[in-house]
């Protein structure tokens, strides 16, 4: 089981730590890249599938880099809905 695969099967569990540091390599493993918005975004991002054109908005959580429950409910009926789930 890749890295990739064991980060889908965490995220699909719907985890109460799932983290942000989790949840970049399992987009950037789907194809998805980040979009560069401007020096005044501050915890903004935006996620672009090249192909699909498929966008992840979120904002980067902090202190604690804990990802709250709607956001990954979000990112998993998006990557659902995109077929990558």
């Amino acid at each position: 089981m890749t890295k990739l695969d064991k980060l889908k099967a965490r995220i699909l569990q719907k985890p109460n730590d799932f983290t942000f540091q989790e949840l970049e390599p399992l987009l950037f493993g789907l194809g998805y890249e980040e979009k560069k918005t401007g020096k005044t975004a501050g915890s903004r991002k935006a996620y672009i599938h090249p192909l699909t054109k498929s966008i992840i908005r979120l904002h980067k959580p902090h202190p604690v880099p804990i990802l709250k429950k709607y956001v990954i409910l979000e990112v998993i009926e998006i990557l659902t809905n995109q077929g990558y789930l």
